[in-house]
């Protein structure tokens, strides 16, 4: 699974990191909200078209969660 561009995307988080993280190419709301487009390769989509599940990891550096929403649709309307 990769983070991948997309047409409504604003910014990038850690565009000029090391290797230490990947580019993230995001759209970032006013309100803060921040949304990232992921594609997933071939074997991965078979992965949970089959099992149905996806395991998610976040760093929190010992800070609270913030709220995510995973989602399968698009959240800048009827595309």
């Amino acid at each position: 699974m990769k983070p991948i561009e997309f047409p409504e995307q604003n910014c990038v988080y850690a565009e000029n990191q090391k290797e230490e993280y990947l580019p993230l190419p995001a759209h970032k709301k006013i309100g803060g909200e921040v949304i990232s487009c992921w594609s997933l390769t071939w074997r991965e989509r078979l992965r949970v078209l089959v099992t149905g599940k996806m395991w998610w990891s976040v760093l929190t550096f010992n800070q609270p969660l913030q709220p995510q929403l995973p989602q399968v649709t698009t959240p800048f309307g009827n595309k």
